[in-house]
């Protein structure tokens, strides 16, 4: 955004007066009227504060009572005032800032002051707004860590910044119904058919949560294997297949898949971690990479042409790429997509998902609620689902985060088990607008 502020063909000044008036719009509705209310707007040297100065004037102008602070000098507490406009201090913002305390309603312009804009940590003491108003986009400094909390409701207004060449973005319902194809009248099973290879001793719960995901999520055939142990629970409907510890499958049944998943509760069998990596090397369909199948790699290990979405956690990334994700989690990602060939899903209370290409998706409808065990099995499922339904990687993995947070919005704000997230996840997909009849979706209903 920055890049495009500086290329825009129009001036600074011009921007500066669209959002002045911006934030002087968005202050009015938040007051619920003009003449006698009361305003401070907190002002700092940098074009944040042009944009609260021009919205002081305007303010002015309809009967507004407004006091201008500059950022530098205010006191430790402010005045109770009908509202505080915080334009302090935006994106830039590199060292601690300490926000006067306050009982006042804050609206922030841009971003909260003394938030990280590309990281979302507090520098210091930041405001915490009731509202931000921001310009043109969405920054990563109001969906990670600190930010979230403290940029309160979020309003993306448009000052005439042409957009069109950002490769980053947050998920929404429309976009995941969009990207998940129907499946056509003239389907059979065999079109959108899903391997899942998943299971051990003791951890037979994690083969049956993701064959059911996989299911639900519309894929038409399901063939279940797991190595090393017999698993009875695995839903009627998912077909067993015998397959040895080394996968050495045979290529005619192979071929006969739209999707893989490997790995969800697998165990770390080194002989059976070895036959992973073979068999991923033989895959010539896309392939979800989840939980211990991913002890089988290393950052170089992944074979170069295959089509692959990883869905780690912090301590798997770790292992994958040698450190941990930095704070900037879009760069960590993007960093660990470009060296392993793989579509990057990194699993956090913000999901981001990243292509080689560096394309990003930001997904954040989910909560702490999906912390559970057995949640990541339930995600792989329906990743391999839609990748089965033809969907494409960046796509898949996107749609699939985003659907599993918006399971949540179906259950109790406590005791959420994975169990839960699978039996409401027909309706959610309906909600949405992807299954419109128990599975078959309404082609004319999609972007």
């Amino acid at each position: 955004m920055r890049e495009i502020d500086i290329s825009s063909p129009c001036s600074t000044e011009v921007l500066i007066e669209r959002a002045g008036a911006a934030v002087a719009r968005s202050a009015l509705k938040e007051l619920g009227g003009a003449y006698g209310r009361r305003v401070i707007v907190v002002a700092g040297k940098g074009s944040n504060g042009e944009d609260g100065k021009v919205a002081a004037q305007r303010l002015k102008r309809r009967g507004v009572r407004v006091q201008l602070i500059k950022a530098d000098e205010t006191p430790k507490e402010l005045p109770d005032v009908d509202l505080v406009i915080d334009a302090a201090y935006g994106t830039g913002l590199k060292r601690p800032y300490e926000a006067p305390k306050t009982n006042s309603t804050v609206l922030s312009v841009d971003i909260p002051s003394g938030v990280d804009g590309h990281t979302g940590r507090s520098i210091g003491r930041p405001f915490k707004a009731k509202k931000t108003l921001t310009f043109n986009a969405l920054k990563p400094g109001h969906i990670f860590l600190d930010g979230v909390c403290l940029s309160g409701d979020l309003e993306v207004v448009d000052i005439g910044l042409d957009t069109s060449s950002l490769s980053c973005g947050l998920v929404t319902d429309s976009d995941v119904s969009a990207w998940i194809p129907a499946r056509s009248n003239d389907s059979h099973k065999w079109k959108s058919a899903c391997w899942v290879i998943a299971g051990s001793e003791g951890m037979g719960g994690a083969a049956i949560l993701t064959a059911t995901a996989a299911q639900r999520a519309g894929a038409g055939y399901i063939r279940f294997s797991s190595p090393e142990i017999e698993i009875p629970e695995i839903p009627l409907e998912a077909v067993s297949f015998p397959a040895e510890t080394d996968l050495s499958i045979d290529e005619n049944e192979i071929s006969r898949f739209k999707s893989f998943v490997i790995g969800p509760g697998l165990g770390r069998n080194p002989a059976l971690l070895n036959g992973v990596k073979e068999l991923v090397s033989r895959l010539k369909c896309p392939v979800v990479l989840d939980g211990d199948a991913l002890h089988a790699f290393d950052k170089n290990d992944f074979p170069s042409k295959s089509q692959i979405v990883i869905t780690p956690h912090e301590g798997e990334f770790e292992k994958i790429m040698g450190e941990k994700p930095v704070l900037d989690r879009i760069s960590a990602v993007r960093k660990c997509a470009k060296e392993t060939g793989a579509v990057v899903l990194l699993k956090g209370p913000t999901t981001v998902v990243a292509d080689p290409k560096g394309n990003t998706r930001i997904v954040n409808s989910g909560d702490q609620r999906l912390a559970t065990a057995g949640s990541g099995d339930v995600l792989a499922g329906i990743i391999g689902a839609f990748l089965a339904r033809g969907a494409g990687l960046l796509e898949a993995a996107s749609s699939g985060a985003h659907i599993h947070g918006r399971l949540l919005g179906r259950l109790p704000s406590t005791g959420v088990a994975a169990n839960d997230l699978v039996n409401c996840l027909i309706e959610t997909l309906v909600d949405i607008g992807i299954d419109r009849e128990l599975g078959v979706s309404d082609e004319t209903n999609l972007g």
